[in-house]
């Protein structure tokens, strides 16, 4: 699919937002210069700055523990089909111990076997946020017995920032750049 809104490059953005591009180079490391979602939002520099202050807070600095963070955004990008979202996290994933056997366990869901409780109750919840946009009684007491009320908020958060930005890549159809071989490691159908 061809994107609907083409990224931008570092020789085109204004002053202002190649600065702001080439400071985000090093996310994925030396294998890409700018990725395609910056790229993209870079057509709307005072959106990028402002969205990449939260975006930053929830990938850097949350309560949560960032396996358990990573496996909570893995799951929302393969529910919202956003082979995107997924793909980047793959390899955001795997630098905090997310293993091959992770995807495959993320792509079933919270009851394949091999989740602690913890990770089971966050993607559990990740679930039902998507599917329901709230998290049931049951899922929430889990989430009590397993997060403080900080880790709670930062989950709940978590999964909506990631909804927003899967909703947003699948409809601005921003090109995979993760390198990835999708017949080595799962992939989510796209939402088209």
């Amino acid at each position: 699919m061809k994107p609907r809104i083409p990224p931008v490059s570092l020789a085109d953005a204004d002053p202002p937002t190649r600065e702001l591009l080439s400071r985000l180079r090093p996310v994925r490391g030396s294998d890409t210069s700018v990725l395609n979602v910056m790229g993209t939002l870079a057509q709307h520099p005072a959106l990028l700055r402002r969205w990449l202050e939260f975006a930053t807070y929830l990938l850097n600095e949350s309560t949560l523990e960032p396996r358990l963070r990573e496996l909570v955004v893995l799951r929302v990008g393969w529910r919202c089909r956003s082979p995107y979202e997924w793909g980047q996290h793959v390899h955001v994933g795997r630098r905090v111990g997310v293993t091959d056997a992770d995807l495959r366990r993320v792509a079933v869901g919270p009851d394949a076997p091999g989740w602690t409780a913890p990770e089971a109750a966050a993607l559990r919840a990740a679930d039902e946020l998507v599917d329901r946009h709230t998290v049931g009684d049951a899922a929430w007491q889990q989430l009590g017995r397993h997060f403080t009320t900080q880790q709670t908020l930062d989950l709940v958060f978590l999964v909506g920032q990631y909804q927003l930005v899967s909703s947003a890549l699948n409809a601005c159809r921003v090109e995979r750049d993760d390198g990835l071989d999708p017949t080595q490691v799962p992939f989510p159908p796209p939402a088209d």
